[in-house]
Formats: C-alpha cells, structure tokens, sequence
C-alpha cells in the first residue's frame, strides 16, 4: 500500500500547501486573525516531528493488527462491500477512540497537544501528538478480529484523519443538511471550543451520525473560545507534544501523596 500512495506524496503535499496559503489570503482579506505567526510555525514543527513517528511507529502499529488478525473469527475479501464496511466500522471505532481521549486522563495525556491551539485554521489539525500510535493500533484491534483487512483498516483510518484536515477552518459556515450526517467544520469548530456549552461535544471522525446516537452532538450556537479550558500553553513544540503527559504523572504523583 505504501508503494501505491508514495507517488503521490508530493502532489498531496503542494494540494495542502495551496489549500493552506488560500486561508492565509482570505484570512488576511477578511481580517479574520486566525493565522499567527509563532502559532503556525509550532503546528508545522509538530507535523514535522508526527511524520518522523509514523516511519518511527509504523511496524509496531503493522504488527499489532497482524497478530489479532491471525485469531480472527473470519477472513474477509478484498471488495468494494468490505471497504465500505471497514471505512464504517473504522470510524465508529474512531468515535470511541477519540471519545475515550477526552474521559480517560492517560488517553488525554496524548490528545492535549491538539487542543492547545488558540486558533483554528488548516495547520491546527497538525497538532498531533508524536506518540499516539502506541495506543491508536490497540483501539482497532477489535476491526482486526472481525477479519477486516489489514490493509483496509489502514487505508480507513488513514482517509479519516485526512478527512479531518478539511474540518479545521473558520472558512466554510454551515451547511444545512450536511450536517446531519457528516462532520463539517462548523461540528468541529464546537469540538475545539473551550466555551462550557461546547466542551467534550462532537467526537466525530467522518460521520456525525455517532454522536447524535450516543448523546454528544452540539450545534455551533455561540461564538468559539479555542484552546484549552486553561488557557494559552506554549509555543514551544516540545512543550505542547510532553505537557500533558507531565500534566499526568503530577497528578499521580499528588494522588500518591494524599
């Protein structure tokens, strides 16, 4: 699969780079400050260091989902159906995945970097953290189980995340119908807020249709605060990837001296 899609590395990257620099344009045009300098240049340090961890983690993450495959109850084909299928369950798995990352402190840990953004443009969605395929493989194990391909299940995740992108603009209002189905930026924008009516809302991947089942959905209602609850952290990169794993072990340590 990495054969497949390293050809056209390049060209997604000057796609993404043209998509980047027209929000730059209309944020400038429309004086919407949602670009800032040492911002921009902390999210794009952070992509940097996320792309060395995918080479870094990729055979673990490869491995994992190889083993549970082996102890699969069935073995699916290779077909469009099964994709459909797959590409559906992934981003079910992703709704409690990232759900779970916002309630569980330990997951948290991982997920606080990109939450940390002040504003909302395309770089923000780069805020990833460096070492969340430790425990990204581990969520979609049960996918593996089913007999879903391997590869499939790549590719799925994969297209989820690059969905996503897309989402991380103040460029694109709502969109009526859309958005009973699908994540749009207006969703997102909600997920990203720091307004209490917003916190902990639209856990989302692809489809919005999750959380609108499972209770989390919020419209955009009000105007959104963004960052974290407790304010501007850093723009330091290594600061924003390890502050909330040393957030975590303050907290175990303290809970240890109570």
């Amino acid at each position: 699969m990495k054969h497949l899609i390293e050809p056209f590395r390049i060209y997604v990257l000057l796609f993404i780079f043209l998509l980047i620099s027209a929000e730059i344009i209309w944020s400038w045009k429309k004086q919407k400050a949602t670009y800032e300098l040492k911002e921009t240049l902390a999210n794009m340090m952070i992509f940097i260091g996320f792309q060395f961890s995918k080479y870094l983690f990729a055979g673990y993450q490869l491995s994992t989902l190889s083993f549970f495959a082996k102890h699969s109850f069935l073995t699916l084909p290779h077909s469009l159906g099964i994709f459909l299928l797959t590409f559906f369950v992934t981003d079910f798995i992703y709704y409690w995945f990232h759900r779970s990352s916002h309630f569980w402190k330990p997951l948290w840990a991982f997920h606080q970097v990109h939450h940390s953004a002040m504003r909302m443009n395309l770089t923000a969605a780069y805020r990833l953290n460096w070492f969340s395929a430790i425990v990204s493989p581990l969520f979609f194990v049960p996918a593996a189980l089913l007999g879903l391909p391997i590869d499939f299940i790549i590719l799925s995740y994969a297209l989820n995340l690059v969905y996503q992108f897309f989402l991380h603009t103040e460029a694109v209002g709502n969109l009526g119908a859309v958005e009973k189905v699908l994540d749009t930026p207006s969703s997102h924008r909600v997920h990203h807020g720091s307004n209490p009516i917003y916190i902990d809302k639209n856990f989302g991947g692809v489809l919005i249709i999750w959380d609108r089942l499972f209770g989390t959905y919020q419209p955009e209602t009000e105007k959104v605060q963004y960052g974290l609850t407790t304010g501007f952290l850093s723009y330091n990169p290594f600061k924003l990837v390890l502050q909330g794993f040393v957030d975590y072990f303050k907290t175990i340590k303290f809970s240890k001296v109570e």
